[in-house]
């Protein structure tokens, strides 16, 4: 029976499904409404339609936060060693060089010093892009010299976490980063210098466990996963169903962990406001 049958002489090349130009237009991750990438940057990353937070990098939030042109980096040139000769799929040297060469960073953390509506500030932040924003031997050392420069400077020190972690291709150097960054938090913390702590989505392990969580304002962006051990290794530690939200930023602000949830278009007039306050 003919109606059965489709002629393929009567398929036009136009009825073929038309794609959309690479890199411009992005599908959000929690509605699936379709958004152009120019909209995106102009709201901050940030769904127009749901207020999701997709997940950006230090350049990102420099640019953000940041006055235009007001951030000069230092210590953009250190990078990590392989002190233990770590080799897991990949040599630890090779994956490194792989990593800077793809993301153009030299290693998970971008530190300087800017301006937050002309107000002078040391500022870090991570970026999930190299190596799961995981904290190694540079990591913890560009933190501590950029609480050195909130120090000798005596300005307010501002930190963007995004982080899987302690980085496990450096074993205890860089479970030592832990105390390292904690012990300058506390020096600026005695000269009555103020620190405020971003918490974005991840920031968990051993960044969580240290400089993250030390801040004198703890702010979060709206569903960022904050926590140590994931969900599903707590989980599967103690044999339970975990709470709905748990580990989430709404969920960590009623229990005491964190002081506030700010939106990110929102997050440069309150962290004016706060350092305006605080110094």
């Amino acid at each position: 029976m003919g109606w059965l049958n489709r002629s393929k002489k009567k398929i036009s090349p136009e009825s073929k499904k038309k794609s959309f130009p690479d890199g411009q237009w992005v599908k959000c991750n929690n509605c699936g409404e379709l958004l152009h990438v120019k909209q995106l940057e102009v709201n901050s990353w940030v769904c127009l339609k749901c207020n999701y937070h997709f997940r950006i990098g230090s350049n990102e939030y420099i640019k953000i936060l940041l006055d235009e042109g007001s951030f000069k980096e230092i210590d953009k040139k250190m990078r990590s060693a392989n002190p233990l000769g770590f080799v897991d799929t990949k040599d630890y040297d090779e994956r490194l060089k792989a990593t800077i060469k793809k993301t153009g960073l030299n290693d998970a953390v971008k530190t300087g010093i800017g301006k937050v509506d002309g107000k002078k500030v040391a500022f870090a932040a991570m970026d999930f892009k190299f190596v799961g924003g995981s904290m190694g031997s540079v990591v913890g050392e560009k933190i501590a010299r950029i609480a050195d420069k909130a120090y000798e400077n005596k300005i307010p020190l501002v930190i963007i976490s995004q982080s899987g972690g302690a980085r496990m291709m450096e074993g205890a150097l860089s479970l030592m980063q832990l105390a390292k960054t904690s012990s300058r938090l506390a020096r600026l913390s005695e000269a009555n210098l103020p620190y405020i702590s971003i918490l974005t989505d991840p920031t968990t392990g051993g960044t969580t466990a240290s400089y993250a969580m030390l801040g004198d304002i703890n702010i979060a962006e709206p569903d960022a996963l904050i926590g140590f051990a994931g969900p599903r290794v707590i989980k599967q530690t103690i044999g339970k169903d975990l709470p709905k939200g748990f580990q989430r930023s709404e969920f960590l602000l009623e229990k005491g962990f964190v002081d506030m949830i700010i939106s990110r278009k929102d997050m440069k007039s309150m962290l004016s406001k706060l350092i305006g306050y605080m110094s």
